[in-house]
């Protein structure tokens, strides 16, 4: 009875590890459509400058964050904090793959009391985007 009891707390442990690095996500077709309906929510871009100069979302906020390693990258996305807290609006991160930057960005508002149920990463970033036509571009 034991061996089974300290079985199942295994599994209940490992089944807790295996779901605690789970990050949401939106599809780019998703979110093409959520940008073509205008729906209300924080996009958070962490692309450093020279990147966000040449292609960015309409309305992002803009933080050059990138890659989230750091205190001072962090600090970065600490002056937007109470922008997203004050808001129940979703919060697409956006970064140049859709990776760490985004996955360091996503834990951080996370820590900072943003719910991860209103919180997304971009899928493939801003260089895997396929709908040029919807993005601000420059340079």
């Amino acid at each position: 009875m034991k061996q089974v009891m300290l079985l199942m707390l295994l599994l209940l442990g490992y089944t807790a590890i295996a779901t605690a690095g789970a990050y949401n996500y939106v599809e780019q077709d998703q979110f093409r459509q959520w940008l073509a309906q205008g729906k209300n929510m924080a996009i958070v871009d962490i692309q450093v400058p020279d990147e966000f100069q040449q292609h960015h979302f309409k309305g992002s906020l803009e933080t050059n964050a990138y890659p989230v390693k750091s205190s001072d990258d962090r600090s970065k996305l600490e002056k937007i904090v109470p922008t997203l807290s004050a808001s129940a609006n979703d919060v697409v991160v956006v970064c140049p793959r859709g990776g760490g930057g985004a996955k360091n960005t996503y834990d951080y508002l996370k820590d900072k009391g943003i719910s991860e149920k209103r919180m997304f990463i971009l899928k493939e970033g801003m260089q895997g985007w396929p709908y040029k036509e919807l993005a601000v571009t420059g340079k």
